[in-house]
């Protein structure tokens, strides 16, 4: 908390500073926003007959940015994950025959998940360098809780991608013919000996250790068609050396990553829609399995074998009644449905076993009740079928908030 509360007092005395300079036009120059979500969650798994129902306070935030003249700007991010930070001791009974693991926080981590200088030559084009939110995927954009339907973040995007995703590096993005809008850039490369078999490449991204290696760099690139700022249609890929960036050179062959991704979100009125299909491919994961088996136990990573290739897709269908029933108040309440797959063992290489253990899919509802701008309370039922040779089936159901406050 002396990181944040450090953080907080920073931004304060720039503000007040530069008031005293420049009183008329702070307002223009500083913002900031804060946002969080928290849960409760009742489980019924057929795998886990005994676990727990538990509350989580999964994350708070805060955004500032300060506008340096017309054309720089700094931004930067700070998450509070689960209140705090410190070391905790859990076990995970879902991996092979159960493990411990240590995790070097206490019910959570603060962390800056972004944090660059943005460079705007004109109103169509801009340049980000620093720490930059990797432009992949849908959950990375609507990331913040009244910008998502769910209680929790984007299953299928969660399992298989790392949260919030960031990374260092450099990111163009230009506005073409009013409507396109063309994001790439290179940012440092994902650390294969964090891959597993539940999670595909999601624990990758370098947040384990004091600095981050840097030897391999990956590229990415977006396309998205964009007829309102909340509907768009595109595509995005990532490709990139996984072996260099591993904490010891004990992988002789390379390990490229390379993911695709396309989306398409739409709101009708009162019809909304949106659904994203991913495909990941790893190679020689066969020996990147081989060579994370072997890896220390202090490392503290899943050592479970990697797929060849992931593949992931998600369908969310929502409905606003108060189109359809005048009488009720207007965006103040909206059902959904939602279905995610996940099968991280999609292929497999060698004498890696193709487990349908891996195979998930998971059917949601729920609803959002919306009574001011900044807040929303969040009800839904899930369950999910787990693609083991018994199915078993895991119910959650959860009820919860967020908000965010600009």
């Amino acid at each position: 908390m002396k990181f944040a509360n450090l953080f907080l007092a920073l931004t304060v005395l720039t503000q007040l500073a530069f008031a005293q300079e420049r009183p008329s036009q702070m307002k223009d120059q500083f913002a900031a926003s804060a946002y969080g979500v928290m849960h409760y969650n009742v489980y019924n798994w057929q795998l886990l007959p005994n676990k727990r129902n538990d509350i989580q306070f999964e994350r708070a935030v805060l955004e500032t940015s300060f506008r340096i003249d017309h054309n720089w700007a700094l931004h930067a991010e700070l998450e509070i994950e689960h209140g705090g930070t410190g070391v905790t001791l859990e076990f995970d009974p879902l991996e092979e025959f159960g493990e411990f693991e240590y995790e070097v926080e206490k019910g959570g981590e603060i962390w800056f998940e972004q944090f660059h200088l943005r460079f705007s030559p004109n109103p169509t084009f801009d340049l980000q360098f620093g720490r930059v939110k990797v432009p992949f995927g849908i959950m990375t954009f609507f990331d913040e809780p009244t910008e998502y339907r769910t209680t929790h973040l984007s299953e299928m995007e969660n399992t298989l991608l790392p949260t919030h995703w960031s990374e260092y590096g450099v990111i163009a993005k230009a506005r073409l013919m009013k409507k396109w809008e063309v994001q790439a850039g290179l940012v440092n490369g994902l650390d294969g000996s964090a891959f597993n078999a539940a999670n595909f490449i999601k624990r990758g991204n370098q947040k384990r250790f004091e600095s981050v290696n840097a030897n391999d760099w990956a590229a990415v690139a977006r396309v998205d068609y964009r007829w309102d700022k909340q509907q768009f249609a595109g595509i995005a890929g990532y490709i990139g050396n996984t072996r260099n960036n591993r904490p010891k050179p004990d992988l002789q062959m390379d390990a490229y990553l390379a993911l695709l991704e396309a989306h398409l979100v739409m709101d009708t009125k009162p019809l909304m829609f949106q659904t994203i299909g991913l495909l990941g491919q790893l190679q020689n994961s066969e020996q990147v399995s081989n060579a994370n088996r072997n890896l220390s136990n202090n490392l503290n990573v899943k050592r479970t074998p990697v797929g060849k290739q992931a593949l992931g897709a998600s369908v969310e269908l929502a409905l606003r009644p108060d189109y359809l029933i005048s009488t009720l108040p207007k965006n103040k309440l909206s059902v959904f449905g939602r279905y995610d797959y996940i099968d991280t063992h999609f292929t497999t290489q060698g004498s890696v076993f193709n487990n349908p253990r891996w195979e998930r899919s998971t059917w949601t509802a729920g609803l959002n009740l919306i009574p001011h701008p900044w807040l929303v309370f969040k009800a839904q039922f899930a369950r999910q079928k787990l693609g083991i040779p018994t199915q078993k089936y895991q119910n959650t159901f959860s009820i919860g908030f967020g908000f965010h406050l600009k």
